[in-house]
């Protein structure tokens, strides 16, 4: 286990990282597999330790549209919400890629947060960084047009050629399949990008819209 790399370990005293370390129970996911859906109530928190989980919600009208990606040492303020106060999630989590972490049960995290001002504060920084994910997300949506936001989300992949479906981009970014690739079809045109079997190139990873 190395769960000093999670930002709240050191703020735990000694005795409440012994408790730490006998409750939690070690998972093993493969990619794909949906964690919880929008509207669940979940019993545990998940602290991933390898792997990558993508969190979104779904509503009329767009199919999915992404709060944000999780990635290693960090912990789900969505799942964290929903475990602590037994609440409907707003969102589903999937695995992006396979994960290993640990399962935190709610009562350990409760007695945290009443003896511990610090990890109190952790919980409470967690929230406003990723309300500060997704009012990006919501920004985004309402004043980048279409194009600029694939782009901006295909360099944000650091790499040149991008593996991914028209279907996955559109549920990453907020917007339809169909929308998505006639967009890509124009950026193409305008030598932005070249398309390809399941992977799109940048052809100029400098360029901004």
């Amino acid at each position: 286990m190395q769960l000093n790399n999670f930002d709240f370990y050191d703020e735990l005293t000694n005795e409440e990282q012994e408790v730490l370390l006998k409750s939690l129970q070690p998972v093993s996911i493969d990619a794909g597999v949906t964690l919880f859906y929008q509207g669940d109530i979940t019993k545990d928190i998940l602290l991933l330790e390898d792997g990558e989980v993508r969190v979104y919600i779904q509503g009329e009208g767009i199919n999915e549209i992404t709060l944000y990606n999780l990635h290693p040492y960090e912990q789900c303020i969505v799942n964290t919400t929903s475990t602590i106060n037994q609440i409907p999630v707003i969102g589903s989590a999937t695995t992006v890629t396979p994960i290993k972490g640990y399962l935190l049960n709610k009562d350990i995290v409760m007695q945290f947060m009443r003896n511990n001002p610090n990890y109190q504060c952790y919980i409470f920084s967690l929230l406003i960084l990723r309300l500060d994910s997704v009012a990006r997300v919501l920004e985004s949506i309402k004043f980048k047009q279409l194009d600029e936001r694939i782009y901006e989300w295909l360099r944000s992949q650091n790499t040149p050629i991008v593996t991914v479906t028209h279907e996955e981009l559109a549920n990453y970014i907020g917007s339809t399949r169909v929308v998505v690739s006639r967009t890509l079809k124009k950026m193409e045109k305008e030598s932005l990008i070249k398309l390809s079997r399941g992977n799109i190139t940048l052809i100029d990873n400098s360029l901004t819209l």
